[in-house]
């Protein structure tokens, strides 16, 4: 495999062009008073562009990758991004974005013309619109996909970005793809996940094709993605998720963004009147002038045929999977964590962790230098880490030598040290929490008894309720919330146990105990100690956790940790991680947060 080759280009060089000098001259009448502060967020957030906590002219820029597809030239600009515009290096989120924070406003045009120069936009990455549409970090690669979704992902996105059906929608609108029911892409908790399928006709052969789930969301209220039929044919798959997307536009709630999603539509109006409604739409679309029914020309030009699983040895891959290191040598364990076997032409692919998604600006150089030179295919991921495709077992020393020279070559995928976390209050404005420092201080607790390297348990950190840190979905997931004790705030999280996603099901985590948040690391550690010594052989954390009594039961084993001491005993207890002043719970006005 070779780096993919570039999209079909859409004409969007002069529409991006307009967006950009539009949003340019919007900036000059903002700051000369001409535009109030509501009409300018509408105009920012569509253009890829929050606020952040310090106020003032500092944003965060957020750049869209579809299905997570990264090539050299991006790379490259990333670097310069982060040199020129922000604090030297920038950030993997979740949904397979770039973002950098402590970006003047008034710069903002001069980075977007960068990024337009490679092919890339911020363009409706936040506000109410079609976020990034991601995929499976594997489709293409995967030994188990039906489909490649890899270039439906990217048709998806390409139909939507300045479509005016999705500019003013009532809330943010998510669409994710997996290539098969292992669900690597997280469909089960967006407004539409997809996910690749295969049925057998009464004459015996079969059909690709997709199930389509929708309603789906996390957010202080999960909802779980609910099927909308059996089977959705590839000609069908654009024309259903547009019909999702009307039926979303026309009852959405405009009155009250808390139950804005289209999870609250479904509560409303219940799940089959809003399949009817979707069915029905669908078949109307064809009248329409932007019909988008049949193969997408992204699909035709690319094809969508799986990897497919070849004959040799094939990886285990999936939330949840036990990783075992049984070398003392570092390139070996490196090897056993983070290469995934399996493809059919024989190639492997190889996770480069990046600790809290972080990556420099001479990182970003690195791995410009390095996709270059094995010309492979790269990724983003939903775990904030990076994924080389298509590269031959041989070359894997290689690799290996050079990302351990950039700091990427921990084994960390599917492993305990792999922390997920929002950005919490370092920069967002609603965030209750630092849970990027409680994240470091997870792993770097973990690291200190020696179980970072434990396999099978994910963990996730969001610094308030609105689960931008996934914590819903993860084995050990936290939320961050204020604590009042001995007449002080203190900085404290809520404790869940059990979430897990895969085989079209999620279920979300389960609260264990509340405690506050300088106690949260050895909460984990116990946990994770109690793990790795008690399962059986193949045992998931879903499957421990089952038989020791559920999330309640192991929260009583923990109950010692929220006990909480008097600040004259324990000041740093009272001061939230990274801080130096007293904690104080207060948080901005929310600006849709992911």
């Amino acid at each position: 495999m070779t780096i993919a080759p570039a999209p079909i280009p859409r004409d969007l060089d002069a529409e991006q062009q307009r967006d950009i000098e539009r949003f340019e001259k919007a900036i000059g009448q903002y700051l000369a008073g001409e535009i109030s502060d509501d009409v300018f967020r509408v105009m920012r957030l569509n253009n890829g562009v929050y606020g952040q906590r310090q106020g003032g002219t500092n944003q965060m820029v957020r750049i869209k990758f579809p299905a997570g597809t990264i090539r050299p030239e991006h790379w490259d600009v990333m670097a310069d991004l982060a040199d020129e515009f922000s604090r030297g290096w920038g950030h993997i989120t979740t949904r397979q974005n770039i973002q950098f924070h402590f970006v003047e406003l008034r710069r903002i045009p001069d980075l977007l013309r960068r990024i337009a120069d490679v092919g890339l936009t911020s363009r409706e990455a936040c506000g109410d619109t079609v976020r990034n549409v991601m995929a499976c970090h594997l489709a293409g690669a995967c030994p188990y996909e039906k489909i490649d979704v890899t270039p439906w992902a990217e048709a998806v996105y390409r139909h939507f970005v300045r479509n005016p059906l999705g500019q003013r929608l009532p809330r943010k609108f998510k669409v994710n793809f997996s290539g098969c029911a292992t669900d690597c892409g997280q469909a089960m908790f967006n407004d539409v996940g997809i996910v690749a399928t295969v049925r057998t006709r009464e004459d015996g052969t079969t059909e690709q094709g997709f199930r389509v789930f929708i309603a789906g969301g996390l957010g202080a209220t999960p909802h779980p993605a609910l099927a909308l039929e059996d089977f959705t044919s590839r000609e069908d798959l654009l024309p259903t998720i547009e019909a999702v997307l009307r039926v979303f536009d026309q009852t959405g709630n405009r009155d009250n963004k808390l139950r804005a999603r289209l999870k609250w539509v479904v509560d409303q109006l219940g799940i089959d009147e809003v399949r009817r409604r979707v069915i029905k739409i669908r078949t109307t679309l064809p009248a329409s002038s932007t019909w988008p029914g049949g193969i997408p020309p992204e699909v035709t030009a690319t094809g969508d045929a799986p990897a497919g699983r070849g004959d040799g040895e094939v990886s285990e891959i999936g939330q949840g999977v036990r990783v075992e290191l049984r070398s003392s040598d570092p390139f070996t364990r490196w090897e056993q964590a983070s290469v995934i076997k399996g493809a059919a032409n024989g190639t492997v692919s190889a996770v480069a962790y990046a600790a809290l998604g972080d990556i420099t600006a001479q990182q970003f150089r690195e791995l410009a230098a390095i996709q270059r030179h094995f010309a492979a295919d790269m990724r983003l991921t939903n775990r904030q880490n990076v994924v080389f495709r298509g590269m031959q077992p041989g070359q894997m020393r290689e690799l290996f030598d050079r990302l351990d020279a950039m700091g990427m070559a921990r084994p960390g995928a599917e492993l305990a040290r792999d922390v997920v976390a929002c950005p919490g209050a370092d920069t967002c404005n609603i965030a209750v929490t630092q849970s990027r420092g409680l994240a470091d201080a997870i792993g770097s607790r973990l690291e200190e008894e020696g179980l970072a390297e434990v396999g099978g348990v994910r963990i996730n950190i969001s610094g308030c309720t609105n689960s931008c840190g996934q914590h819903h979905a993860s084995d050990i997931g936290f939320f961050g919330a204020e604590r009042r004790a001995h007449g002080k705030s203190l900085p404290g999280y809520q404790m869940l146990l059990g979430g897990h996603i895969g085989d079209e099901q999620i279920h979300f985590g389960e609260k264990a105990l509340r405690l506050p948040a300088k106690n949260a690391p050895e909460a984990v550690a116990r946990v994770v100690r109690r793990f790795a010594g008690e399962r059986t052989a193949g045992e998931t954390f879903q499957g421990w956790l089952a038989r020791n009594g559920g999330a309640k039961q192991i929260g009583t084993t923990l109950a010692d940790l929220d006990d909480i001491p008097l600040p004259d005993e324990a000041p740093d207890f009272f001061v939230d991680y990274g801080e130096t002043g007293p904690f104080t719970g207060e948080v901005g006005d929310s600006e849709c947060a992911v």
